[in-house]
């Protein structure tokens, strides 16, 4: 029988799914090359379909909110149409749709993904921490619980963790991008707490680097270290095969939030990272921690990831 991603009507999909992954991350490339073959192609056409939402945000073009939100609403519509079929002729959802019936994909969970898309266009601040944590689940938990689908699983319990892990990583992108974010007019932080360490919102549009705002990124990245610390428990109930992976997205994300402590929790010095080769050498320590020489690992917590 012809494997999924190699099916006539479904080939030229799979291929450009494959190709948006290696154009947009390519330590995420590599490390779904390293995927059992089945496992990799779904990767490619989950992250494709990712990508694809998120540039309705990122990558706007000229288009008004209405365009925007246009775009958004015949997703929904087709997403909906894919589920009930099976198929779609969408060159992002094609592909999705044949990896999200393959391995149970849920329905509710693209849908997600989609409404944080709409939390992103019409919002600009968050009031509280709860809905701060809406957004973060909806445009990255959920992409932990679709990614634990198709990487296979032992405990129902590793989808509770997953979440944690993408919320983890969305914490991490906004104290990375409060610079970037103020350029544009938002703020991610939630405002509870912006009052709660006396900063203002005029503060932060200022680039005022404080000791209450010191005291405030301090708080949030011991809050993003807990849903790091959380979701490593969760991460032994993968399949084997995958582990590494996921081990190694963690700690890379993590050595982001390691980079900011390293700046005096600063975040108006420019966007810090892990560079390229450092990725690489974090997933190839893995991929042969977890497959050739499994044996016991260290916390994330204490984990080298500068």
């Amino acid at each position: 029988m012809t494997k999924f991603w190699k099916q006539t009507d479904y080939k030229a999909g799979f291929e450009y799914a494959r190709m948006v992954t290696a154009h947009y991350s390519k330590s995420f490339y590599i490390s779904a090359r390293m995927l059992p073959l089945e496992r990799r192609w779904a990767t490619f056409a989950l992250y494709g379909f990712c990508r694809y939402t998120d540039n309705l945000i990122d990558n706007p073009r000229q288009r008004s909110t209405e365009d925007l939100m246009d775009e958004v609403h015949f997703m929904e519509r087709e997403i909906k149409r894919a589920y009930r079929s099976g198929e779609s002729e969408h060159p992002v959802l094609q592909p999705f749709i044949v990896a999200a019936k393959k391995y149970g994909i849920p329905r509710e969970y693209p849908l997600e993904l989609l409404k944080g898309v709409v939390m992103d266009i019409n919002k600009n601040r968050y009031e509280t921490f709860d809905e701060l944590y809406l957004f973060a689940y909806r445009v990255a938990g959920v992409v932990g619980v679709m990614m634990t689908h198709v990487l296979g699983y032992t405990d129902d319990a590793a989808f509770e963790y997953a979440e944690n892990l993408g919320v983890a990583m969305q914490l991490t992108n906004i104290l990375r991008d409060v610079k970037e974010d103020k350029d544009m007019g938002r703020i991610y932080l939630p405002l509870e707490d912006l009052r709660r360490f006396g900063v203002s919102e005029q503060d932060i549009f200022d680039e005022n680097m404080n000791t209450r705002m010191h005291k405030l990124m301090r708080y949030q990245i011991k809050r993003a270290h807990s849903y790091y610390d959380s979701a490593e428990h969760g991460i032994p109930m993968l399949e084997r095969k995958a582990q590494f992976a996921i081990y190694a997205s963690a700690t890379i994300y993590r050595g982001i939030l390691r980079k900011i402590e390293a700046a005096e929790m600063n975040p108006f010095l420019g966007r810090v990272f892990v560079s390229q080769m450092k990725k690489i050498g974090i997933l190839i320590k893995e991929l042969a921690r977890t497959r050739l020489a499994p044996q016991p690992r260290l916390p994330l917590s204490q984990s080298v990831e500068s």
